[in-house]
């Protein structure tokens, strides 16, 4: 036990060397960037000053988002960010510079206010998330500061920054980045304003050029972004909620099969949807994420639809000529034909890893009971019966296997009135949690609670009772719906022969 301790510990500090490592590296690319004039020494400052900039970064993401140190992608991809940023505005600078200096302005330094430093702040919004967008801010505003030798730039860059932060928190079009880029002109104009005057110049030659450079920056940034979000999405693997909500077009081939293939499994899937998203607010995940894959969880159904029961027409199961083991096999294949189809058609990983996790290792009861009835010696083993899992890592995986679980067992009510929809919901989710299957996830019991609250209020709405039609009787026929039927059929009778009558004697004439 004791090794193993040594040997854990070890590895845990490798981890963390290599993470610093990491900030050493684009320290480095960091002080390379920021570089104005060459010189050892002022290299080696820039390079420590990036480095306790890029330490200050790490350790507020260890604090408040430790997901992120799991995923070195997302590591390499937020220094990517800080150095890119740099470097963009380097750009900017040379590009602003020669064209104020081709049309005659004077003083140059004015130019920087149309330096779009922005653009780094709202793409990390859209791909990491607010918070890290602040802190992000504040390191790309200090090494700008470096850089440009100004006091008063990192105030301009860090509250541009912010706006651009802001104004995309709640992005869910593409088209949205028209409108930020909006908002991060005009407060860059009005800050802009600010600092002229705090520095006496607001009266002066330059304030309006100034002005306008700084409007105009808000352009340079929605243009920046609008072309970097795809890239560094493809790039990085990256799921946005832009991204996912393009999946949610059920024109996408993968929904359209699915409608025409498989309805039954389409229909379970677009109310494990609502399911999911009303329960995904109420315990703070991404509902977005949660409704996208519950949309795409059962996609592997197509290839064998008949074998579900939801898409059987007829009373005679496929299963009645298979035996209990190979009925859980084909039922257990649907979820590696998803992946495969998922991977098929480049879907994000989150959602590849949710449609794998659905069911986690969870027991095929249906089967393994029907081979336990048809055994007299040995009970059959229940690894046989069971998906292969893994179990599900994200509570967004979590819910969906709730909601996939309820949904079904929904079906079997006969007289489906809120109490025995709560009760239904509440020894679902109850079986799932004894069984383990919630073990890898973080799932608080709170979180729970609240989940067996709106699954049972939606499903309740969806499984309303209607009241009786007067006349009709659909489960058995009516006297008088049948009475109205025959004297409908008549008439049309009558007139058919009327008209072809009338047809005959003119033909005569």
């Amino acid at each position: 036990m004791k090794d193993m301790k040594n040997g854990t510990q070890k590895i845990s500090r490798k981890i963390d060397i290599k993470k610093y490592l990491l900030l050493i590296v684009f320290g480095f690319l960091s002080a390379i960037a920021i570089q104005e004039r060459a010189g050892a020494e002022r290299f080696a400052g820039g390079m420590l000053a990036a480095c306790l900039l890029l330490v200050i970064l790490y350790r507020d993401i260890l604090r408040y988002k430790p997901a992120y140190l799991k995923n070195y992608n997302m590591l390499v991809l937020l220094g990517f960010m800080i150095v890119s940023t740099l470097l963009l505005g380097r750009f900017f600078e040379y590009i602003l510079v020669n064209l104020a200096r081709g049309i005659g302005l004077a003083p140059i330094e004015i130019t920087l206010f149309g330096i779009p430093i922005a653009a780094g702040a709202m793409l990390v919004t859209l791909l990491f998330d607010f918070h890290t967008a602040i802190v992000f801010s504040f390191v790309v505003s200090l090494l700008s500061g470096l850089w440009l030798n100004s006091a008063i730039f990192p105030v301009y860059a860090f509250v541009g920054s912010l706006t651009a932060a802001f104004s995309v928190i709640r992005c869910k079009r593409r088209s949205a980045l028209l409108m930020g880029g909006f908002y991060v002109g005009v407060i860059n104009g009005s800050t802009a304003s600010i600092l002229l005057l705090f520095t006496g110049e607001f009266f002066s030659a330059k304030a309006f050029p100034a002005l306008m450079f700084a409007l105009s920056s808000g352009i340079s940034v929605t243009a920046v972004v609008s072309v970097m979000l795809p890239l560094l999405e493809y790039t990085f693997k990256v799921t946005t909620d832009i991204s996912l909500l393009e999946l949610l077009d059920m024109e996408h081939p993968l929904m359209k099969n699915l409608m025409i293939t498989a309805p039954g499994t389409y229909h379970h899937s677009i109310i494990v949807g609502n399911l999911v998203e009303a329960a995904a607010e109420a315990v703070g995940v991404n509902h977005l994420l949660a409704r996208v894959s519950s949309y795409y969880h059962d996609i592997g159904k197509i290839k064998m639809p008949g074998y579900f029961v939801e898409n059987q027409s007829n009373s005679l199961s496929k299963h009645e000529n298979l035996t209990p083991h190979m009925s859980s096999m084909v039922i257990v294949s649907h979820v590696k034909e998803g992946v495969e189809l998922a991977r098929q058609h480049k879907l994000p990983q989150p959602i590849i890893d949710i449609i794998e996790q659905h069911h986690g290792t969870s027991l095929m009861t249906f089967f393994y009971q029907k081979a336990k009835g048809r055994r007299d010696e040995n009970e059959p083993p229940e690894e046989e019966y069971k998906y292969p899992g893994p179990k599900p890592q994200t509570r967004v995986a979590a819910l969906v296997m709730m909601a996939d679980a309820v949904e079904a067992a929904s079906k079997v009510l006969n007289d489906p009135t809120p109490a025995r929809v709560a009760a239904l919901v509440d020894k679902i989710i109850n079986h799932i949690f004894l069984e383990g299957q919630l073990d890898e996830c973080e799932l608080t019991l709170k979180d729970i609670s609240e989940i067996k609250k709106h699954f049972s209020y939606i499903l309740t709405g969806i499984l309303h009772k209607r009241i009786d039609y007067p006349g009709f009787n659909f489960n058995g026929g009516s006297s008088k719906s049948q009475e109205a039927q025959r004297q409908i059929n008549e008439g049309s009778n009558t007139e058919q022969a009327k008209t072809d009558k009338d047809k005959s004697a003119k033909d005569k004439a």
